[in-house]
């Protein structure tokens, strides 16, 4: 008799030029943002103020940027790394579209490269996934690789393709969401008087405090994005019988900690980088540092775009990144690149 469960796919099952259309399709509504705000420090006053956001232009407040991320992200992890080892990275990011409560958010993937590792048994697998809302448009899109595990350690390795990607996210190419206008921006409502024209290229900024990780925080926050890849769930999943922290746990933990400094960073709108760099577990306390790697205009009244490093580190260890060998260093989590809206 044919099984009839899904034991998701496995390295030597993807070809480059699939497509993948995930299930299943979920609405979100304002349960998604209290959820989220009770799962992380996040205070960004854009998306948690109908009144601050109608101060901005828009019609009431967006849900949170990373929420819409989540969400998309999860619907592709039965597809693409359900037998993963590790989410690896990511490149050409844009969110495009804010996404409001009563959004119904659905996920496509499409494979554009694999490579098998030298050890024969796993192999990188590289897609871009693209998140629609019910009226089929674009809200989110990115490239992320991870390292997915072979059935068959004898099955031939296919020809390597590795996709070649954008480095940065140009200016150009970021979307600011219509109506959005910081003219009459209110930094006192907002938590910081901070703008554009205040921060440097080069500036590294300590955001202070911490958060420890909790196992069932995380597993609460996985559930909820509906992400069922094994190493977060089944400590049989590992070798050290651990339970892998989702790696956008760390994210959002990061940048809700990066208010402390960063409070008029409001949207997030490109994410041109990042890298797990180190396993994060139950236990560990994170901190995040950040750097201004680069300032841009936009055609928008008053917006800003504020390219920023956000370093999420296992322990208070500010500015620290990597080693003499050119390594991470052991204390870094993740190391994420991205592009975010800032009063001008």
């Amino acid at each position: 008799m044919a099984t009839k469960t899904n034991s998701g796919r496995f390295f030597e099952d993807y070809v480059v030029g699939d497509v993948l259309n995930h299930p299943v399709p979920r609405t979100v509504k304002m349960g998604e943002r209290a959820l989220y705000h009770m799962l992380y420090p996040a205070r960004h006053a854009l998306h948690s103020s109908d009144q601050f956001a109608q101060g901005c232009g828009l019609p009431f407040s967006p849900l949170d940027d990373l929420v819409a991320f989540h969400v998309v992200f999860g619907k592709t992890v039965p597809d693409v790394s359900l037998n993963a080892v590790a989410n690896l990275g990511y490149a050409e990011g844009r969110w495009l579209r804010p996404v409001w409560p009563g959004d119904t958010l659905r996920s496509v993937s499409e494979v554009i490269g694999v490579k098998q590792n030298s050890n024969g048994k796993t192999g990188v697998v590289y897609v871009r996934t693209t998140g629609m809302n019910q009226h089929d448009e674009t809200v989110l899109e990115y490239v992320r690789w991870v390292m997915v595990r072979k059935r068959d350690v004898d099955a031939p390795a296919p020809a390597p393709i590795v996709p070649d990607l954008a480095k940065v996210v140009a200016p150009t190419d970021l979307v600011v969401p219509k109506g959005l206008d910081f003219t009459d921006y209110d930094f006192a409502l907002a938590g910081e008087p901070h703008r554009w024209g205040d921060y440097e290229v080069g500036e590294q900024i300590d955001h202070v405090d911490g958060v420890t990780i909790e196992e069932a925080e995380h597993m609460m926050a996985t559930r909820l994005w509906q992400n069922t890849a094994k190493v977060h769930f089944d400590v049989n999943a590992r070798p050290d019988g651990s339970r892998l922290i989702y790696g956008g746990h760390v994210i959002s933990m990061a940048r809700a900690l990066s208010f402390n400094g960063l409070a008029n960073a409001q949207m997030l709108v490109g994410l041109n980088a990042g890298a797990h760099a180190n396993p994060c577990l139950s236990g560990d306390t994170v901190y995040a540092w950040s750097e201004v790697l680069e300032k841009a205009e936009t055609a928008s009244p008053s917006v800003g775009a504020i390219r920023l490093r956000l370093v999420a580190t296992k322990g208070h260890a500010p500015f620290v990144l990597r080693g003499e060998d050119g390594k991470y260093r052991p204390e870094v989590l993740l190391d994420l690149d991205y592009w975010a809206l800032i009063p001008i």
